[in-house]
Parts: structure tokens; sequence; C-alpha cells
């Protein structure tokens, strides 16, 4: 794998600004992300894929042909075309820090931004490596433009390597996974495959099957506003509520003190006035009746509440998002076990966690599409501090090849 095309590649795409928006109903919810679709679709066509296809809603699809296993069963890889709306997506400036020395890494000197391996102490394990960092004033996009950069960089390896034997492969490309709407319009059936891995994980070696039940909360709360010089017993501080609301939610049990397979409620959002303010929270477990339970205890708060101020005081929506992907692929488990060994083949020692988020394979598992999750080798992905080692994305490339190669045997 020639890694200075790679790393330009992964800079290329990095330079789309791609960032989702959760606020707009439209597919591909940015413009971004369809000029990044139309420009990778060209990019497939020249390195010789067939069936290259961009939809109207931003999907991307494409085809490997066999060739010498046309009786193998059809594999496919998947990863998204946006980035996160937590930060800033663009214009995204990746810095290629080259035989890394194991200290702190200027981001931005104006700013006095650093990425320190005395916060991130993972940092160290790349000393002597190429590292790819931002600016210090955008996230860098490795989630999830590595696991684009790895499936074409991987398709490209095997088209210009005919001597490597493989069945039929099928690539997509999905918009709007970091707002959980990838795989709304996917359509399984016309992607025609037996089982497919998404690569849209972290670091070198992950294999991940197992991930969060996920649902999306809204609480609106109707306040009312009166001049404070005369609210005595007439105003109702909908800002208040909203802060009493948060108070309630369990202590320690928001991401910044769970790891794991500890579940969570995440207050992400809030905005708003006296008269009327609103949360947007996630609501993430492992366990399913956990799960459960958790939206049941957010319904008791919108009670009391609404009890303490008055019925309609408070309007809770929970929508769930996906559900854990564990039940859909420990029937076929052999799909686990051909990635495991293809990183062995390349040099990799596979560790099985639980992904603590979701992934459009999470819900293509749910739609008939086993689907795990493999690493792209990025770190401190939808922040500023966001890197990518150049060998762990080289790494991830070579194990999509040697999983083909292993789907032929």
């Amino acid at each position: 794998m020639d890694r200075s095309k790679v790393t330009e590649r992964f800079s290329r795409y990095a330079g789309f600004n791609t960032q989702s928006d959760g606020d707009r109903s439209e597919c591909p919810s940015t413009a971004g992300q369809m000029d990044l679709a139309q420009y990778v679709a060209v990019e497939l066509k020249q390195i010789g894929l067939d069936e290259v296809q961009v939809n109207a809603k931003g999907y991307v699809t494409a085809t490997l042909p066999a060739n010498g296993r046309e009786d193998a069963p059809v594999v496919g890889f998947i990863s998204h075309l946006d980035t996160s709306p937590d930060m800033a997506g663009g214009p995204v400036k990746p810095r290629l820090v080259k035989d890394y020395n194991g200290e702190d890494i200027v981001l931005n000197s104006e700013a006095s931004i650093l990425l320190s391996p005395k916060e991130f102490p993972e940092l160290r394990n790349y000393i002597g490596q190429e590292i790819l960092v931002t600016d210090g004033l955008t996230l860098l996009g490795a989630d999830d433009k590595a696991g684009m950069c790895a499936i074409v960089s991987a398709m490209e390896y095997l088209v210009n390597h005919p001597e490597i034997v493989h069945g039929k492969v099928r690539v997509g490309f999905t918009p709007d996974e970091e707002i959980g709407r990838g795989a709304d319009l996917f359509d399984v059936s016309a992607f025609n495959a037996a089982f497919a891995y998404t690569v849209d994980g972290g670091e070198l070696g992950a294999i991940e099957y197992e991930n969060f039940n996920a649902a999306n909360a809204t609480v609106s709360i109707q306040g009312r506003s009166v001049h404070p010089g005369t609210a005595k017993g007439k105003m109702v501080n909908a800002l208040t509520i909203a802060a009493e609301w948060q108070q309630m939610l369990p202590a320690g049990q928001s991401p910044e003190y769970t790891d794991g397979y500890e579940g969570f409620f995440h207050v992400h959002k809030i905005n708003g006035t006296v008269e009327f303010a609103q949360l947007s929270l996630l609501v993430r477990d492992h366990d399913r009746q956990n799960f459960e339970k958790r939206k049941v205890l957010l319904e008791s708060m919108a009670q009391l509440l609404n009890a303490k101020y008055g019925g309609g005081t408070v309007v809770l929506e929970i929508k769930d998002s996906y559900y854990n992907m564990r039940e859909k692929i420990e029937p076929v488990m052999h799909i686990v076990d051909l990635a495991c060994e293809a990183m062995k083949a390349v040099g990799v020692t596979p560790s099985i966690q639980p992904i603590r988020g979701g992934t459009d394979g999470a819900r293509l598992s749910f739609m008939g599409l086993p689907c795990p999750n493999l690493f792209t080798g990025g770190h401190n992905f939808h922040g500023k501090f966001e890197f990518l080692p150049v060998p762990s994305l080289l790494k991830a490339a070579e194990t999509v090849v040697e999983i083909i190669r292993n789907v032929a045997k």
C-alpha cells in the first residue's frame, strides 16, 4: 500500500466540509456531503470499479467485480460521508507530523492549542510514526473519512493486483450518519451483499459487534415570562426548570463518568428563555432492559415536574435511534472471526470491544445486513484534538484487502 498516496487521499477527503446538520430534514442535510459523494464516485470509476452510482440522496454504491471466485459470498464495506456537527467541520487543514517524538504537538501557536500526551497518553503509542492532526480550529474528519480512505485504497490495490483472487465486493458510502440517519434510505436489497463491515471504528485492531441501544430525547419546557419587578407568584422560569431537570438525572451516569458497558444520559444541547426552554439528550445503554428503564425514568421525571409546575409544563419526546446489533451478529459470528484472522494476517492484534456509540452497521444489521465494525485508526473523534496515525490507517486498508482475500478461500 502506497503510504504517501493513502495519506494524500485522506487529506483530500478531509478538505470537504461535510458536517451534517440535525436541524435540517433534507437528505443529505448539507451540500458538502453531496460534493464529496460526487467526487468519490468519479474516483471509484477512475480506479476501475463498476456500477458506480450516486443517488439523489447522496448515497454512493459501487462494485468490484469478482476475478475468479464468482461463487464466493458477496461482502460489502461501508463508511459515511459526513462529519460530526459537534465541532467546526471546515476548512479542515490536516497537517502531517513526521516521526512523532512523544512530546506536545503544537496545533495552533496563536491560540496556544496543544495536543499533549499528558491529556491524551495514548499518543505515546505512536512515537516514531507519522500522525495526521488538525490546526486546532476544526475536527480532522477521520470519523469517517479515514474509513472511506481505507476502503477506496483497498479497492484500488485489488484492481492493481489482479493476482489476488476474490469474489464480488460491494462498496457503500452513506450521508448523515452522525445525526442518526445514515441507514434511513440505504437499499439493503439493491446492495445485495451476504454481509458487510462498517469501517468506522477507532484505534488500531478494534473490531466491534456490540453497541449501545440508543434513543434521542427532547424536553420542551413552557414557562411564563413576567417582569421581574412584579414576578412573585407569577413567573415560571423555564430555564430554572431546565436546570432542575438536569440535576434530577442520576449522578455519575453521564459520558464523562462512564466507560465499557456502562450506559449514560447526556444532555448535549440546551437553549431558551424564561418563557420557553428546550433540552436535547442522548439515552444510551448496552443492556436492552436497562435501556427501557432509562426511558421510563425520564417519563417519571416529566410527570413529577408537571405535578409540581402544572400539567403541560414539560413535554417529553423520545425516539429510539438504533439497538444493540449483538443479537444479529452472534448467529453469524464467523464474519467476526474472519475479520480477526485478517487482522492477524497483516500483523494487527484484534481487540473485540463494545462500541460506546453506534454506526450505520447497527441499524443495517436489523435491516437484514449483518455488519460489524472495523477500526480506522483514529482517536479523539468529534473534536479539535482528533488525530490519525498513518500506519494505523494503512493497516485498516490492508485488513479490508485481507478480508476480501479470505472470503474467496
